[in-house]
């Protein structure tokens, strides 16, 4: 599910007096949620600024995929404040995930109450575009027996049309793509492009293709979107697809180390992978020189790149 990467970052309502309370939304801004953590635990002994803290801390912890403490502070929130859809998005969501990681007789336990928080979400802010998400990848996933449905999540697909074109086309394509109507699903998702053109419509277009077994087409896809975009992730995406369809080697091989070379943190994908891509092209390319050379790159920037071992593996079976 996508909607954990959306709720965290959604502002809280108010700015605090408190020093401790602004040091950790400074961090939490700049994603530094490790520092950040203290501050706001400091904050939750003040006498303001406490609900705010906790819903930081909450989401500090749904990041980190610490379900039951994510929980634990969302919790007091939605009986605090029965009205904010905001905390029952989160707290439905992070309940949502939990089920993904149980097994399936307590996950069945958890349907009732996620679906009654992201309705109730959904109920208190009619243009909650996020808690909609959910209950359309929700509805989806789940199997008929314990409430599935494909016309309850196309529903809010057709809602999320009406609150934003582009979510509402990535939803209708996600829906499509997931009962196996690819025709539809690619219609979608191209139409999510001409209306919004972002990196992440693009990034679905080209991952349904990769999915249907067209890398061609992602990789055509990709460089659409870097010529209009000029995004550096873009280039490490293209090398990705070159790399692993053994396509286009020598551009993947070019765009592959312009990422490298204009890399910065918020490009997302470390320098580590792209050494190990590049290294996968080489390979390709029968180059077995270059191709240690780089893997070895790779596994000193992060000598536990699982990928990149495997790699390694097939880079020393090559003959010279």
């Amino acid at each position: 599910m996508r909607f954990i990467y959306i709720f965290l970052f959604i502002s809280t309502s108010i700015f605090s007096q408190s020093t401790d309370f602004d040091k950790g939304v400074s961090y939490y801004k700049k994603s530094e949620w490790k520092k950040a953590k203290p501050y706001f635990l400091s904050a939750l002994k003040s006498t303001n600024n406490i609900s705010e803290a906790e819903e930081y801390l909450g989401d500090i912890a749904a990041y980190a995929k610490n379900w039951d403490e994510a929980l634990a502070y969302y919790k007091p929130l939605v009986l605090l404040d029965d009205s904010n859809a905001n905390y029952h998005f989160k707290y439905g969501g992070v309940l949502a995930y939990k089920a993904q990681a149980s097994n399936k007789l307590k996950a069945l336990t958890l349907v009732g109450d996620i679906k009654k928080h992201l309705h109730r979400a959904t109920e208190l802010d009619p243009k909650h575009i996020e808690a909609r998400w959910a209950l359309v990848e929700l509805y989806i996933s789940l199997p008929k027996i314990v409430g599935g449905s494909e016309e309850k999540a196309t529903k809010y697909a057709k809602q999320l049309l009406q609150l934003s074109t582009v979510d509402g086309y990535l939803a209708l394509g996600y829906v499509a793509e997931y009962n196996n109507r690819p025709n539809d699903a690619e219609s979608y998702y191209k139409k999510a492009i001409e209306t919004g053109g972002s990196v992440h419509t693009y990034d679905k277009l080209s991952g349904f293709y990769e999915k249907n077994k067209q890398p061609e087409k992602a990789l055509a896809t990709y460089e659409a979107a870097s010529e209009k975009l000029q995004r550096n992730h873009l280039n490490y995406l293209i090398g990705k697809v070159a790399a692993q369809y053994a396509i286009s080697l020598e551009k993947g091989l070019q765009c592959l180390q312009r990422y490298i070379v204009n890399h910065s943190e918020k490009d997302g994908v470390p320098k580590s992978w792209a050494n190990y891509r590049i290294a996968q092209i080489y390979r390709h390319k029968l180059d077995k020189r270059n191709a240690y050379n780089y893997i070895q790159k790779a596994l000193v920037e992060k000598p536990d790149l699982e990928d990149a071992l495997e790699e390694k593996k097939l880079i020393l079976m090559m003959k010279n």
